[in-house]
């Protein structure tokens, strides 16, 4: 057990590094100059003073000092200052932090609602045509893109129904749109998978011997198939959350709400490194964190697991 630990621990440091890396290297070798545009944005644009912006940011030296620095930054947790006003980089993504945690922990609300019960009526149902027009639904939800139902949302319980605000950032009614936006991709895709998983349960042969007793397809479905069916969805957590995560950069947007995906945003046009850096780096943090968490999981709610990995060492 101790060393399976180390080697995900090993794997989630890779992973951050390798996010990380890709991610740098990405804006290092994007057109432009952002220490003059930032500069520039100030009203002055001189050489000298650019030059000597460029020199108090480390810009000036070898691409891989600067890459190294960055990544002794890393580890210590400093990513350096925004070139336009000199604040720490983390310290402005730690303060849009707790708006978009808000906004996506509503988000995964909806994400579970939606996933386990699309997958629900997509396999209760004993007409089979009612299973497969359910089924069919989450593709179709998952082929939308996010801004468009975001648009609709508000179109129509903003502006034609008046239920939720369209603009704010402040109340709990403020979330529901944006995160029921966040929550309907994301959902469809986990009851993508229920539905399949669910499907291949109900046909197996213990679900087959259960139903020659007599038990109802309600019984069969809730005490023995959804728990054995809902593996696949939870090996997934990491890629929802991942959804979500970066769901919020166009929600935020939509929604005109303040967060990690307007910082981002801002970021990405006035080359901001240090700031999309340190957005990266804790969006995979919790890519990890969220799959050490599945992984210790997993046996718990699927003995069968142990069962196989003690066999293997025996």
């Amino acid at each position: 057990m101790g060393l399976y630990l180390l080697r995900r621990i090993g794997f989630g440091i890779f992973v951050i590094w390798a996010a990380f890396t890709i991610v740098y290297f990405i804006l290092y070798l994007l057109p432009g100059d952002p220490v003059a545009a930032a500069v520039g944005a100030g009203g002055v644009g001189s050489t000298e003073l650019i030059e000597q912006k460029r020199e108090e940011l480390g810009f000036n030296r070898p691409w891989y000092e600067q890459y190294f620095s960055a990544l002794f930054g890393l580890i210590v947790g400093d990513f350096g200052a925004t070139f336009a006003t000199g604040e720490p980089a983390i310290d402005r993504v730690l303060a849009a932090l707790p708006s978009t945690l808000r906004l996506a922990g509503l988000g995964f609300v909806f994400t579970i609602i939606i996933g386990i019960g699309m997958a629900l009526l997509a396999t209760l149902p004993r007409a089979n045509w009612v299973r497969q027009f359910i089924g069919g639904l989450p593709p179709i939800a998952v082929a939308v893109p996010s801004f468009w139902l975001g648009i609709v949302l508000l179109q129509v319980f903003s502006f034609g129904l008046g239920w939720f605000p369209a603009f704010d950032n402040h109340d709990f009614a403020s979330l529901v749109l944006p995160a029921l936006t966040l929550g309907i991709f994301t959902g469809s895709y986990l009851a993508q998978v229920l539905t399949s998983s669910l499907r291949s349960e109900m046909s197996s042969a213990y679900v087959e011997q259960v139903r020659a007793k007599g038990a109802s397809r309600n019984y069969l479905v809730f005490r023995h198939a959804f728990r054995n069916a809902s593996l696949p969805g939870l090996n997934i957590a990491g890629v929802l959350i991942g959804g979500l995560l970066g769901g919020t950069v166009v929600t935020e947007k939509v929604f005109s709400r303040d967060g990690l995906g307007r910082v981002l945003l801002d970021a990405v046009s006035a080359q901001e490194i240090s700031i999309v850096l340190a957005v990266v780096v804790l969006a995979a943090i919790a890519f990890v964190v969220i799959t050490l968490i599945v992984d210790f999981l997993t046996p718990l709610i699927d003995r069968r697991i142990v069962v196989r990995a003690q066999r293997a060492s025996a």
